[in-house]
């Protein structure tokens, strides 16, 4: 554990773990089964942290971290070994025949990559998947096929859309805060999701214990005329409006073959059309999206049913700009970093409530993202499994997540 925590903490290792490890000064060995992490300050979610995977020090410290066959050939002690990969297309798994809990009862599963929605739903269709998630249009396609069943997973998957602050438009206080009530969430929720989540009124669902009451957003496109009006955004030609010669016009980017963003760049932008605002949406990969996400706006997504700080920090730390897609909007509020300081070095829950409080409430004034929607996962499975069972759910969803979390138990069924 002491050479997989220190690894990921040196500056030469390129791990994504590093920034969600900040609050550690350094980690010791202390006799055989004891390790004291000390910590340069209190973070209160620290137990929540160290559930890092544990590499061997005896094969990770013969190569190099970064590239070293550790990457793509793992060791564990998990139900399953990873026994073939071809990079952009599949995993395959053997059974694990020394696995503490027993040899799981399927011997072998492939993971099929599949970015494109209406592929996985074709292959599913002609029977080369068992199982694969899907948005809820496609999957209400299935509905009444035999030896198929639909699985939905509650979760804190929320929609959003960048408003980066380098963009002359959507970095603009007044825009921001009118596209915020111009959207229509409530009919995205009903037409997009065929009701298979709810509106997103910030990073934190409105069932949390960590949710602020009096942020929910409202649909009200008479106040983000007004808002605009005020802030000297006046229509122009072609039914946008402009200011000091400035066009509200914007463009923004929706990853390529997924259709719940697409729908939701789509409506997003129909509703921005009616306050006079027009966004051009534009689909791409990650490689294309990523060099223009400082000026371009992005259709993202994000969210942790785990501690507060997991989403929000990386989502909204002014200090984080720039790092991958940590910060996408490059949102910079000083009230916000502090509370984000404070919540996350806070071991009293009510003074943790109150910070959050005051970054939500900031979210409604400085509305540096637009969240659209929370999103249930439906997973369309082949009907000859027992048991299949979901949880509560992140943003991120693949192996670990699904019906296929606990894929060790499953069996036959009678």
């Amino acid at each position: 554990m002491v050479f997989t925590y220190r690894t990921i903490l040196d500056k030469k290792t390129n791990n994504a773990s590093k920034t969600e490890l900040d609050a550690i000064k350094s980690v010791e060995k202390k006799g055989d089964k004891t390790v004291v992490f000390r910590l340069k300050y209190p973070y209160a979610p620290f137990a929540e942290r160290t559930v890092l995977p544990i590499a061997p020090e005896h094969v990770a410290s013969k190569q190099d971290v970064n590239t070293g066959s550790l990457t793509t050939k793992p060791i564990g002690t998990g139900p399953y070994l990873l026994s073939s990969w071809s990079k952009g297309e599949k995993l395959v798994f053997k059974a694990n025949p020394t696995y503490w809990g027993g040899v799981p009862k399927v011997k072998k599963f492939t993971m099929a990559i599949i970015k494109d929605d209406d592929v996985r739903a074709t292959r599913l269709r002609s029977g080369d998947l068992d199982g694969a998630i899907l948005p809820p249009n496609l999957a209400a396609t299935f509905k009444g096929e035999d030896g198929l069943r639909t699985l939905t997973a509650k979760t804190c998957d929320y929609r959003t859309v960048t408003l980066p602050s380098d963009n002359p438009v959507a970095g603009d206080r007044a825009v921001r805060r009118a596209l915020d009530v111009a959207v229509d969430r409530q009919a995205m929720v009903d037409g997009i999701l065929d009701g298979a989540g709810k509106a997103a009124d910030g990073p934190v669902p409105t069932d949390s214990e960590w949710f602020t009451k009096g942020t929910q957003r409202r649909h009200d496109l008479a106040a983000a005329e007004r808002i605009l009006d005020e802030a000297g955004w006046k229509p122009g030609k072609g039914g946008v409006r402009a200011k000091d010669g400035k066009r509200a016009s914007f463009t923004l980017w929706y990853l390529s073959g997924d259709k719940l963003r697409q729908d939701h760049a789509l409506a997003y932008a129909s509703d921005a059309k009616k306050a006079s605002i027009e966004i051009k949406v534009q689909s791409g990969t990650w490689e294309v999206i990523e060099p223009r996400m400082k000026r371009d706006a992005v259709l993202a997504g994000g969210g942790s049913p785990a501690d507060p700080d997991f989403d929000q920090y990386t989502l909204l730390n002014s200090a984080l700009a720039g790092d991958g897609f940590n910060n996408m909007a490059f949102y910079d509020n000083p009230a916000v970093d502090k509370a984000l300081a404070d919540g996350r070095r806070s071991g009293d829950k009510a003074k943790r409530k109150a910070a959050y409080d005051t970054i939500q409430r900031e979210l409604v004034d400085d509305p540096g993202y637009t969240f659209l929607t929370h999103i249930d996962h439906l997973y369309v499975l082949a009907d000859r499994w027992a048991p299949l069972t979901t949880q509560v759910e992140p943003h991120d969803h693949g192996l670990a997540s699904g019906p296929w979390w606990d894929v060790e138990n499953w069996r036959p069924k009678k």
